[in-house]
């Protein structure tokens, strides 16, 4: 029962308190402790099928900076970690693995790299959790057979709002990979600032990228796309795929500050914030950023965006290239015309062999059900996601409450969101479960996943989004990967303790759920312009 500190299991006849279960986030699904250790040392050797190289680099590379060891120095068969691809062996889960530690090697199999390459994470952690005597680490003898829930187990980045740079996302990649997180969700335009090099708009960058959500003045910041590549490339090594995030016809405001001409105006709140449908360069224009968006990411994904165009689209009622738009396609109201624009943007967008990414807002849009995928945010609007899951729409699962980490975590913190005085701790997004609310199959079988957002209006620093993430994140990954009924609150906390010690290590500003008090919350500035408004 999750009430009980310490709970006994009995795996493969032994008996573990709760406190001795191997610290593995997100906990695998089967898991059986066997008698005796393998010992890793200096003759230890990695072996690695052919089709297996560059993961193969990847352990040696991620053994050595655990443990200042190089395992491929060896030749010792009989100390050895193998590397396995059951070619021929086609697994109802790609991403599943085995893992098999005995007393003289350790195998981790799987039927694709990416499974493999989610057995290493496994492994890594154990050895990370293992302390180091003489140069060598002894690992608990164990057969761990496991595959993820969900297919899609994503983070999203707002960088519009405060950029981190190119070391922190690999840092943060870095730390997805160790938890079986596989998407990441790139938000690089909005409001404050716009983040991505457009070669064929220069000003997109050079004054789009001017000041963020705290401060309208610092100077401009953003990823060249030579940087994007990096990152890009840095990700897919460990098998996460990046989405970036191209936001319209709403939170256009930077990209409308570096060209005006295609601005459908904005609010007193919320200046410039549309792009103007009524005008054909606007499609050209926007068609253009998205075709050099498409040849950085190969994903084959462009997230939208597509809400809350509302906040900003005052103006379009009396502006009269729309007007004429209105008359011309018989448009009744401002929100059929946001529907043409977006269908006729994702018509770019599947031009170019991509899906579309849009958030729950179009939902009622009209857009292909094989070539769009819904992202639900609306943790009160239940009602899109129904209409999203009956429709057969592909469905990833992000309401606010409980997976926006930009919601304070606990109820002593002053600076972040809450909804009718809820907030996000570490348990409500560990014990998310969208079944115990679709009673339908059907409507199940469309959800491909969940993600956790993090929007950086009070994120201005790393300490600061550091405080938000970890470890939340954590939480995320067991959510995305374990079944909810294997789930249980102590043994997380307990197998968390270990996570905490890695964090400390890595140098993270993170929350201690233990000992809030030796982990206090960073302060959050206030804004030094007030042009632009959340």
């Amino acid at each position: 029962m999750k009430k009980l500190l310490f709970i006994s299991l009995l795996l493969c006849g032994k008996i573990l308190a709760a406190q001795e279960l191997p610290a593995i986030v997100p906990y695998p699904q089967e898991l059986k402790i066997n008698e005796g250790t393998f010992e890793l040392h200096g003759n230890t050797t990695i072996f690695a099928d052919a089709d297996l190289t560059k993961e193969g680099n990847y352990l040696r590379l991620a053994l050595f900076a655990v443990s200042g060891i190089n395992y491929l120095s060896g030749d010792d068969h009989q100390s050895a970690i193998h590397l396995i691809l059951k070619k021929g062996k086609k697994a109802k889960n790609p991403e599943a693995y085995q893992l098999t530690i005995s007393t003289k090697q350790v195998i981790v199999a799987g039927s694709t790299a990416n499974g493999v390459f989610n057995g290493i994470q496994t492994l890594l952690q154990l050895v990370k959790a293992a302390r180091v005597t003489k140069a060598k680490i002894a690992l608990q003898a164990m057969h761990v057979n496991d595959e993820p829930l969900y297919s899609w187990r994503g983070f999203m980045l707002d960088e519009s709002r405060h950029f981190f740079g190119k070391e922190k996302v690999k840092s943060l990649l870095d730390w997805m990979a160790l938890y079986k997180l596989n998407q990441f969700h790139w938000h690089l335009t909005d409001e404050p600032a716009w983040r991505m090099e457009v070669k064929k708009y220069p000003r997109l960058t050079l004054v789009g990228g001017i000041g963020n959500y705290t401060d309208a003045n610092v100077p401009a910041a953003y990823y060249t796309q030579e940087d994007i590549k990096e990152i890009v490339s840095y990700a897919a090594d460990r098998f996460i795929t990046v989405i970036p995030e191209v936001d319209m016809p709403g939170h256009a405001t930077a990209a409308n500050m570096a060209y005006p001409e295609y601005s459908g105006g904005g609010s007193e709140d919320h200046p410039e914030f549309t792009f103007n449908p009524g005008y054909e360069k606007t499609y050209r224009y926007l068609t253009h950023i998205l075709k050099e968006t498409q040849l950085l990411f190969p994903a084959n994904m462009i997230h939208l965006g597509g809400d809350e165009v509302s906040f900003g689209n005052q103006e379009w009622k009396t502006d009269t290239a729309i007007t004429a738009l209105k008359q011309r396609k018989g448009l009744s109201s401002d929100l059929a015309v946001e529907k043409y624009f977006m269908k006729r943007m994702a018509d770019s967008v599947f031009a170019m062999k991509s899906k579309v990414l849009v958030w729950d807002e179009m939902v009622d849009s009209d857009l292909p059900i094989d070539k769009t995928i819904i992202f639900w945010w609306r943790h009160d609007k239940p009602e899109q996601l129904s209409q999203a899951l009956t429709k057969g729409y592909q469905t990833v699962l992000c309401p606010r409450l409980p997976l926006y980490f930009d919601f304070v975590q606990d109820t002593k913190h002053q600076y972040g969101r809450k909804w009718g005085g809820k907030f996000n701790d570490l348990l409500s997004v560990y014990n998310f479960d969208i079944g115990k609310s679709l009673t339908n199959s059907r409507d199940q079988q469309h959800v491909i996943g969940i993600q956790a957002n993090l929007w950086t209006e009070t994120a201005q620093n790393e300490q600061r989004l550091d405080y938000l993430l970890f470890p939340r994140i954590a939480s995320l990954a067991e959510a995305a990967w374990s079944i909810p009924a294997k789930r249980n609150d102590q043994q997380f906390l307990t197998r968390l303790k270990t996570h905490l010690n890695w964090y400390k290590a890595a140098g993270l500003n993170f929350y201690n759920p233990d000992e809030p008090i030796k982990t206090p919350e960073p302060a959050s500035k206030k804004k030094v312009s007030q042009n632009i408004k959340d």
